[in-house]
């Protein structure tokens, strides 16, 4: 009976996207994480694409909460806006691939 008069508290993000500058060729991770599990409708974007688990990209997530996107092997036109989306819950950072210097 107690269980039916608590009020669901919606979900917060408590830590956010951070901004990620990484080299061609490197890893780019971002994590998010929730306030509690069971946030549903969880969707990654990189510039309003949907990103799905894959080689390249590898979606993960712990404890219901955490939430971690890695791009693999990133090339130059992966630069741009990483974006969460948990049910109404959004959180976006900057990702920048950062090329070679060739007189490195």
């Amino acid at each position: 009976l107690l269980l039916l008069c608590r009020a669901e508290e919606a979900a917060v993000v408590v830590s956010g996207l951070r901004n990620t500058d990484v080299f061609v060729g490197e890893s780019a991770t971002f994590t998010c994480e929730l306030s509690h599990p069971g946030v549903k409708n969880v969707q990654w974007w990189l510039d309003g694409t949907p990103l799905h688990n894959n080689l390249v990209t590898e979606i993960s997530e712990q404890d219901g909460r955490i939430h971690t996107l890695t791009l693999n092997d990133v090339a130059c036109h992966d630069s741009g806006t990483v974006t969460f989306r948990a049910g109404s819950l959004i959180s976006s950072a900057k990702l920048l691939v950062k090329g070679i210097s060739p007189l490195a």
